[in-house]
């Protein structure tokens, strides 16, 4: 699912972003349905993000594309989220990891059923600490967000 929304090239939607919206919405039917309202309520989802995509399923020419993908058999629903030791979770990496490269620990976290934001906020669980990390350190601290360094992380999911 996410690789089909990433694929219709709606405008400031990139692989990452195509991905938080393939986890809100069960299908393309779903996300092509939500209001501006609905979208602004996803983490990471900004005004201009929101407005681009209600207009890109506004246009008749979008809606009659992902009608033909239909019709070829593309599935246009979301396959069900992954459960695990981490489902629930939502994981930020900052700084230099040694053991793993950052593509790495998204697809471990999300083999066990968990999540990775690009940004710190409120929803995130923990905040996972490489060499020389940024400012996302500070704002986890501020935040009061579960720190890990590599290490701790590799023990928590079994590496």
């Amino acid at each position: 699912m996410a690789r089909l929304i990433f694929a219709l090239g709606i405008r400031y939607v990139g692989e990452h972003l195509a991905e938080v919206l393939a986890e809100h919405f069960p299908s393309l039917e779903a996300l092509s349905n939500a209001t501006y309202e609905e979208l602004l309520g996803i983490p990471e989802i900004g005004p201009r993000i929101a407005q681009s995509i209600v207009d890109f399923f506004k246009n008749e020419e979008n809606r009659k594309l992902i009608q033909e993908l239909k019709e070829l058999g593309v599935k246009t629903e979301a396959e069900k989220p992954k459960e695990g030791p981490l489902s629930g979770k939502t994981f930020v990496f900052t700084g230099a990891l040694s053991a793993f490269t950052r593509e790495e620990a998204r697809r471990l976290v999300e083999s066990l059923g968990g999540r990775v934001a690009s940004g710190v906020s409120r929803k995130v669980d923990y905040v996972v600490v490489g060499a020389d990390p940024g400012e996302k350190l500070r704002k986890a601290q501020e935040l009061g967000i579960t720190i890990l360094s590599e290490e701790e992380f590799r023990r928590l999911v079994g590496r």
